[in-house]
């Protein structure tokens, strides 16, 4: 993957989760700032902060549950990020980590 395949990629992500968390039904803020995009949940404060790591070409996650890195895979018939060590694709590990720290299920519907 290219440099500007990997910023393309990027920004379509940090978009796409910016929309769904637009029409979410809870409520979680967001703010950018250029390469970091964290999400706060208003019944807690709880955050989870998405960041791109150019040099590694990867998406890095934080959350309560650990940090997890991603990794833009174009092997199988769905590219997208995967979770370099759980095997979770985007759109799973944000869910499920939004969820653990809502206390109640949380699906952003991404279309990843």
């Amino acid at each position: 993957m290219s440099q500007a395949e990997f910023e393309a990629a990027i920004e379509r992500s940090l978009i796409a989760i910016e929309d769904a968390l637009d029409d979410c039904e809870w409520d979680i803020d967001y703010e950018r700032a250029d390469a970091v995009l964290t999400l706060t949940l208003e019944d807690n404060g709880s955050q989870v902060i998405l960041s791109r790591q150019t040099a590694n070409r990867e998406l890095w996650v934080a959350a309560r549950s650990g940090g997890y890195h991603l990794a833009f895979d174009n092997s199988g018939t769905k590219p997208g990020w995967k979770c370099t060590t759980t095997g979770e694709d985007l759109p799973t590990l944000l869910d499920r980590v939004l969820t653990e720290q809502q206390g109640a299920a949380v699906a952003l519907e991404l279309g990843l």
